[in-house]
Order: C-alpha cells, then sequence, then structure tokens
C-alpha cells in the first residue's frame, strides 16, 4: 500500500491546457474517486499517474518518491481500463497470470495469487475459458483479477463499469468496494456517475475544466457543497436552484424567488439585496399537510415503488420533490410546499461560492 500526492500538476496538449495546478493528497488505504462532467480532465489525471501520459508541469509522488520520470512498468500500480484489455487468444488463467510471466515469476507463486484473486472475485469455474466466452460483468472481473495478482501498491480505475447494464453496473460496484475493504490498497477511481462515487468513496475529488472544486467526503458534498457547481452535480435528482434575491429584515432571512419568500438559516455574510441563487434538496421538500406553504402546480408525476418523483411548477420554475411512499395528487393540481430552513443552501449570484 501507499499515499499518493499530486503537487501543482499540469497538462497541456500543444497550447490548450486541460489540467491547471492540481494538489490533493490521497492517504495509504484510501478510496478516493474522482469524478467530474466528460472533458474535466479526471481519466487524463490518472493516465498521468499511470505513467501513459507525459506530465507538463509539477510533481506526482507515491510513498514519497516523484515517478514523472519513471515508466510504467516501474511505477508498481495496476489499471483496470473500460474497454476490459483482455487478450482474445488467451484463457482466463493466463490473462490473469501475464504480468507475472513477463516478470518471470516462479509457476509456484504464479499458480497462488491467481488461485487467490480467483477465489476473491469467484472465477474459479471460468478459469479455462477464452473472454469471447464471458459476459461483460465476468470479463470486468478478469481485468480486475489480472490487477490482484501484480499485488500493486496502487490500484487505477478508469470508468470501468460504463460499458455494463444498469443491474450489473450496481453489482460490479458492490464487489469493488468490498475487494478494496478486503485488500485496503490504495485506489484511484475515475468515474462521471457521481452515483459511483458517492457509494463507493472514502472521499471524492470534484473536477471542472481542469480545476479542483471541492474535496470531501461523500456526506460532506451532499450536506455543504462548496459552491453551485458542487450542488447541482452532487445528487440525485440534481438539487432544486432558483435564482433570487436575499433579504435580511427584523431578524429574519429569506430569499425572493418566482414571487415567493424562500425560507433559509441565518447567514452572518451576505447582505440584504444581495442577488444570490437558492437550493434545496428534492428529498427535503414535502407537501404540506394544512395547505400552507409555497403554492405549486403539479406536472409529471413518477412513482417508482418506494418513492415518488414530483415535477412541480412554481412561477416559471421547475422544481423535483421526492416523496417517500406513494401519492394520490395528480397533473394540474395545486400542491404547497413545506421547506426546513436548516436543509436548505444560498449560493453567490457573482462566484457561486456558498454563503454560510
Amino acid at each position: 500500500m501507499a499515499s499518493v500526492s499530486f503537487r501543482n500538476i499540469e497538462k497541456a496538449f500543444g497550447k490548450v491546457k486541460i489540467i491547471h495546478g492540481i494538489s490533493f493528497d490521497i492517504s495509504d488505504g484510501e478510496f478516493v474517486v474522482l469524478v467530474g462532467p466528460s472533458g474535466c480532465g479526471k481519466s487524463t489525471l490518472l493516465r498521468m499517474l499511470a505513467g501513459l501520459e507525459e506530465i507538463s508541469g509539477g510533481e506526482m509522488s507515491i510513498d514519497g518518491k516523484v515517478i514523472n520520470e519513471l515508466d510504467s512498468k516501474d511505477r508498481d500500480i495496476a489499471m483496470v481500463f473500460q474497454s476490459y484489455a483482455l487478450y482474445p487468444h488467451m484463457t482466463v488463467r493466463d490473462n490473469m497470470a501475464f504480468s507475472l510471466k513477463l516478470r518471470k515469476a516462479d509457476a509456484e507463486l504464479t499458480n497462488k495469487r491467481v488461485g487467490d484473486a480467483a477465489r476473491i472475485l469467484n472465477l474459479d469455474p471460468l478459469l479455462d475459458r477464452f473472454p469471447r466466452e464471458l459476459s461483460g460483468g465476468q470479463r470486468q472481473r478478469v481485468a480486475m483479477g489480472r490487477a490482484i495478482v501484480r499485488d500493486p501498491k496502487v490500484f487505477l480505475f478508469d470508468e470501468p463499469l460504463s460499458n455494463l447494464d444498469a443491474k450489473l453496473r450496481v453489482a460490479m460496484r458492490a464487489e469493488i468496494k468490498a475487494l478494496h475493504q478486503r485488500l485496503k490498497t490504495t485506489t484511484v477511481y475515475v468515474t462521471h456517475d457521481q452515483i459511483e462515487a458517492m457509494t463507493m468513496a472514502d472521499r471524492i475529488v470534484v473536477m471542472h475544466d481542469g480545476i479542483i472544486e471541492q474535496i470531501g467526503t461523500p456526506l460532506e458534498l451532499f450536506d455543504r457543497p462548496g459552491n453551485l457547481f458542487v450542488a447541482q452535480f452532487i445528487g440525485s435528482p440534481a438539487m432544486n436552484v432558483l435564482k433570487g434575491v436575499l433579504r435580511k429584515e427584523g431578524g429574519r432571512a429569506w430569499v425572493e424567488a418566482e414571487g415567493y419568500q424562500w425560507p433559509i438559516g441565518q447567514i452572518a455574510q451576505a447582505q440584504d439585496g444581495q442577488p444570490v441563487h437558492y437550493g434545496v434538496r428534492p428529498g427535503d421538500l414535502s407537501l404540506s399537510a394544512t395547505g400552507q406553504g409555497i403554492p405549486a402546480k403539479v406536472i409529471v408525476v413518477e412513482p417508482t415503488g418506494a418513492e415518488t418523483e414530483l415535477l412541480l411548477e412554481v412561477g416559471g420554475a421547475k422544481i423535483i420533490v421526492v416523496m417517500h411512499g406513494r401519492t394520490a395528487v395528480r397533473p394540474d393540481e395545486t400542491v404547497h410546499l413545506d421547506i426546513a430552513a436548516g436543509k436548505t443552501h444560498v449560493f453567490d449570484d457573482a462566484s457561486g461560492v456558498r454563503l454560510d
């Protein structure tokens, strides 16, 4: 196992700068997820750590040793790709053993490591099959097994589940997390899927346009997003955001938006009349049983069984409410919203920074 450090990392392709001076540390044994929209630089950062892309500026280190000039084979890392990258002419057993054979490891050690990895990943019945005879999930487990047998200091995963169907993706997510809990190997995992990030990570690094927007545990990012981008990227369905004006009067504060007063907690550094964005998560809204609160017109009702998702219209804005259980409301009805002031978020209009 090993710690990983990034210091002022930059990457440019020609005159186009992709990554702009990124710095952060990953602790020994930590599972860190790099998440962000397509083109934000997360896969490029991972490929630089793997030695597959040159570093334009800054330093990367593993266990305190700078690796900028080291070849990939000398970095003691193992990478699992989105495309599985299995050799089609080799059996599962030979695919998993290939890296050890390149190192000229003895047969006894090779067989032991392949056997151990196969047991961990339930691949024992598949060892003599070829990749073409496997499902997508089985191929992904073989790719993980090939990484495990190397016993690396750091595991790297580059969107490994994006080729799988939704049900299998959920199952593999749990398998990868359980694998990390068993092996305790430092892991860097790249995805654009914030649900994967939330369910798997010890810490999440949210990236956007080649910079880090925020680093924190999944619940820290969910409960206290540092800016508007993180607030809208983390959470599914996304946070409801309304543009409005902050008001303070007589010891109370609220946001005026879409013709209504939206409750908030006290915000010390904000000024009366300041343009803001008001945020509230779909699960933190509820329908009033008393007919009080902000009126909203029901547009769409989406029952999913355990929950019901409502698309509502308030003024000219669309908002989403997620309710536990089921509801009798129907499209075109008017409902009233209850909002707990302590569950709301306010962001400066100009900078997007959270106001506390």
